[in-house]
């Protein structure tokens, strides 16, 4: 890998936001915007977002993963993440990229709600195509699924020597403190399909509802990763998110839209 393949810098309003540009090994066609999840899921899949990004730029793809305001190593804090916030932040992100790698055709690409603020963003920030592995698409169900690791996590034996007070963890999920308005924008997500065409990679458990009929309509796909992927499995919780199949996916999609 070239020394200069991976750039970090810092853009968007007062240059608030982190970013980090991979450069293709040659003159690029495309380039994609990896949209980062929020949370633990973003500090799991950090490396599989780095080996993706490293893999497409070797392929001669220009590549952006950056943090939103409050997350990463963007200013802020997590108390002040904002749903509406890291959306408009993918939007400035996707001019950054253009601009960089003087092309104009960007693909996003997202894990859980990575992927949900890629669909969220696609019509203002004119992606051609968007790539969400396991998006969240009803946000009820995701802070259910969060209130109820943390109440696990809170009496975790294995953890703690004794139950954390409930005031200790009351603003909190997974170790990241949770501001109030998040929580009620994230209860009232319901993310609808982008007018772009969308592959929706999944690996979540076996079920046996449609569940991403609604998002890819006639403009897109579904292609199922195996194995599935522990999102929500706690004695995992420190455990890197790893998935070659996932990188192989996108990968192969890509070359299919060349």
């Amino acid at each position: 890998m070239r020394l200069d393949a991976e750039m970090p810098f810092f853009f968007g309003p007062d240059a608030g936001l982190f970013g980090m540009y991979h450069a293709p090994s040659v003159p690029a066609r495309r380039a994609m915007l990896m949209c980062p999840p929020l949370g633990q899921d973003l500090i799991r899949c950090h490396r599989v977002y780095r080996q993706l990004a490293q893999s497409l730029a070797e392929e001669g793809m220009a590549v952006l993963r950056f943090d939103y305001y409050g997350t990463g190593d963007s200013a802020g804090d997590s108390a002040e993440v904002d749903w509406d916030r890291c959306v408009s932040d993918a939007v400035t992100a996707a001019t950054e990229l253009r601009q960089r790698a003087g092309i104009d055709r960007v693909i996003a690409f997202g894990a859980r709600l990575g992927g949900s603020v890629a669909l969220t963003a696609a019509e203002r920030a004119r992606f051609m195509e968007v790539i969400a592995w396991d998006p969240v698409l009803e946000g009820d169900r995701y802070v259910a699924g969060l209130d109820a690791m943390q109440a696990a996590l809170r009496e975790d034996a294995g953890r703690f020597n004794r139950p954390r007070s409930h005031s200790d963890v009351a603003d909190q999920w997974l170790g990241f403190d949770i501001g109030q308005n998040l929580r009620h924008q994230l209860s009232a997500l319901l993310v609808a399909p982008a007018n772009v065409p969308t592959l929706v990679l999944d690996s979540m458990p076996a079920s046996p509802t449609a569940r991403w009929e609604r998002i890819v309509s006639h403009r897109g796909k579904v292609a199922a990763i195996t194995p599935p992927t522990p999102w929500d499995d706690l004695e995992r919780l420190e455990t890197a998110i790893l998935s070659h199949p996932l990188i192989q996916a996108v990968a192969g999609r890509l070359k299919e839209v060349a």
